[in-house]
């Protein structure tokens, strides 16, 4: 008769986020590249949610510091990967997210719009045009160095022409070609985005040309991310890792196997950690340290697990996610989701818990929207996908 799986609780497992996830005061982290490690990639769908996820782990927080690492040394990268979504991965770890996910992506991309150039563009597109015209695009960014859509469009007329989406629906909506070209240059490898237009909240990115990944076979890359994965984000199950990478069954299977995952026992049914991570005797079941955090919409740590019921209550789900499944602001005691933020158009930062919390929670979640406020100072963020709490609280 075999031997049960090692078992963890839901309490040690919020136990672990304080540390590994960067979110307990003395975890805090001194510079953007370790917070981006530590939780496998930031959120980028969102301008503003990777200054706010780094920033609520960062020892000193600053936009600084994150457009250091952005535009400046350029050690952070965004690519369109996991779950067909943006992330901001260190420079280190960018060739296993592009080759186990952003790279294949880029290929259904492709299709997709070659698709859409061929029944819903107003001029003829086939292979060849499309070719010819990224030819033209690449060979413009590199002469202005970098460029928006709209500039690049000066030198190439095609970009202007039209595509009609969702043609015959009541949200029918026309997109220029250039709009979605450069979106795919940038899945391919071949351009990335440049410091925004305006304040780092902006969407109005220019574009430069950027040196292409280095190819890793796909195999061994997606052992690595899946790897990488369960060091932060373990213990977890394997639908989990499906969800959080966008792979199929069979792919995650494997990965797992590649990397010799040990299985545990969670409440929610078998699940695995990365080698030699089965817990002690001597882990905690409680936070060793207690912490408060106020986490942004989309944030890596709410956005890390299909299964959330052990720090989310299911009664919170309503008012704190929109109607696509995109998490608002949280508000983050020990491990648990327990309330949402919103920042007034005056600046103010208020927050509500949606179950009692305690004085010492109430304390610490104050000093951590005093401790946002302080470096928010006069930006002002709203989340691209809105909720209904953080709606109420903003108004």
């Amino acid at each position: 008769m075999s031997d049960p799986l090692p078992r963890i609780t839901p309490a040690q497992r919020r136990a672990r986020l304080g540390r590994r996830h960067l979110l307990a005061p003395s975890a805090r982290a001194a510079y953007v590249e370790a917070v981006a490690d530590a939780v496998v990639g930031l959120h980028a769908t969102d301008p503003a949610t990777v200054y706010l996820s780094a920033c609520a782990r960062l020892r000193e927080p600053g936009a600084g510091e994150v457009e250091r690492a952005l535009y400046e040394d350029v050690s952070l990268v965004k690519l369109l990967s996991m779950r067909r979504t943006i992330f901001a991965v260190t420079t280190e770890l960018a060739p296993v997210v592009g080759s186990s996910t952003a790279r294949a992506i880029a290929v259904r991309e492709r299709a997709t719009l070659l698709k859409h150039l061929r029944e819903r563009a107003e001029e003829h597109w086939d292979e060849a045009r499309l070719a010819e015209v990224e030819k033209a695009v690449l060979a413009a960014v590199a002469e202005r160095g970098e460029a928006t859509t709209a500039e690049v469009a000066e030198d190439v007329p095609a970009l202007r022409e039209r595509i009609v989406m969702a043609p015959g629906k009541p949200y029918a909506a026309r997109q220029t070609v250039g709009s979605r070209l450069l979106r795919l240059l940038a899945s391919d490898g071949h351009l990335r985005r440049c410091r925004p237009r305006g304040s780092w909240t902006s969407s109005l990115y220019p574009w430069a040309l950027v040196p292409p990944l280095p190819d890793l076979p796909v195999r061994e890359a997606k052992a690595e991310l899946a790897r990488r994965w369960l060091a932060a984000y373990g213990p977890a199950t394997e639908a989990d890792l499906k969800w959080w990478t966008g792979w199929t069954v069979t792919d995650t299977r494997r990965a797992l196997a590649d990397i010799g995952a040990e299985g545990v026992a969670l409440a929610e049914g078998p699940g695995y950690v990365a080698p030699g991570d089965v817990p002690g005797g001597d882990e905690p079941v409680a936070d060793d340290e207690p912490w408060a955090a106020l986490l942004p919409g989309l944030d890596p740590t709410a956005m890390g697990w299909q299964a959330r019921g052990w720090y989310l209550d299911p009664d919170h789900v309503k008012p704190l996610f929109d109607g696509s499944g995109n998490i608002g602001p949280t508000v983050w005691w020990n491990g648990r989701i327990v309330g949402g933020w919103a920042q007034r158009a005056n600046g103010e930062v208020v927050w509500r818990a949606l179950t009692d919390v305690g004085r010492e929670a109430t304390a610490a979640v104050a000093a951590e929207a005093a401790r946002l406020s302080g470096w928010l100072g006069e930006v002002r963020v709203t989340p691209r996908f809105r909720t209904p709490l953080e709606r109420e609280l903003a108004s």
